[in-house]
């Protein structure tokens, strides 16, 4: 498959020259393919949300480069307009940029800016609440009426609206309660599947990301960790550890066995896999 995104030697410092000078992302380079699922993950301050904020041109390099279908998106400022409109940035707590009279109103927001016709606004509006599991009764609604978890969903539905070929969602279950955590992860999961949007999800949270990704990008101290499948970066539980991130609770549990001296592989990581293992430690079929 074909990189969609290029980040080559990127750096951003922030501050230059004061005694306030930070260097946030230092030379870091990678490729996201096409249709592929993303986690970024890395403790607080490690980088994360001054990277992604340079994927759609909301920040400009210090040092490199960010190629969007192989093409610089500060080639000139038309391109680096599109660009925002190709990439779209769900931020933390996004309820708290919704501002319009209604629902409807704020998820077409991006939309209208496209300059898209009524009906077809329309129909995104539609689809993008489809996607986020609101029912079409509240588009009449204010959004200031709603619950912190609709809010939430509002907020998502404005940025899918605009049908970006990349979605970036920075810590989406940041504040919800672990039912609404795990409905809104679906959600995310099921959008990815239906329209084979590229998604990179930022978390400090393994478990949130391990069900999820293709692959981890890992960050620590504005640097790459490490980059690969699930279960090469759960490998290396001890590093991950070391350097502030917990592994998944199953990857836990299966490194304890380990260390009891059951023969497990302490790289599990999905519900699945465990119940395999599990299965064939108790001589039953594995398929049961």
């Amino acid at each position: 498959m074909a990189a969609i995104i290029e980040v080559q030697n990127l750096s951003h410092t922030y501050s230059i020259g004061t005694p306030f000078e930070h260097i946030a992302v230092d030379h870091i380079s990678f490729t996201v393919e096409k249709g592929e699922f993303l986690g970024v993950i890395g403790h607080t301050g490690s980088g994360k949300s001054t990277l992604i904020q340079h994927l759609n041109g909301l920040l400009k390099p210090t040092e490199g480069d960010i190629l969007l279908g192989g093409e610089s998106i500060w080639k000139d400022k038309e391109t680096t307009r599109a660009a925002r409109f190709r990439v779209g940035l769900v931020f933390q707590y996004p309820e708290y940029q919704l501002f319009e009279e209604t629902v409807y109103k704020d998820i077409a927001f991006g939309p209208k800016n496209m300059g898209l016709e009524d009906a077809e606004i329309r129909n995104r509006v539609l689809r993008a609440v489809g996607f986020v599991g609101l029912d079409e009764a509240i588009l009449d609604k204010s959004p200031f009426d709603l619950s912190g978890g609709q809010k939430r969903r509002v907020a998502i539905a404005g940025v899918i609206a605009m049908e970006p070929e990349i979605v970036i969602f920075d810590e989406p279950t940041a504040g919800l309660d672990p039912a609404g955590c795990a409905a809104l992860l679906d959600n995310i999961r099921a959008y990815q599947r239906a329209t084979q949007a590229t998604v990179l999800m930022v978390s400090h949270s393994m478990d949130d990301v391990a069900s999820l990704a293709d692959r981890l990008l890992v960050l620590n101290q504005g640097k790459v960790e490490m980059l690969g499948a699930p279960k090469e970066v759960f490998s290396h539980a001890a590093r991950l550890t070391q350097i502030g991130l917990a592994v998944p609770q199953i990857t836990a549990l299966f490194l304890r066995l380990r260390e009891l001296g059951i023969d497990v592989d302490p790289s599990t990581y999905s519900v699945e896999e465990a119940v395999h293992q599990l299965l064939l430690l108790k001589g039953g079929s594995a398929d049961a």
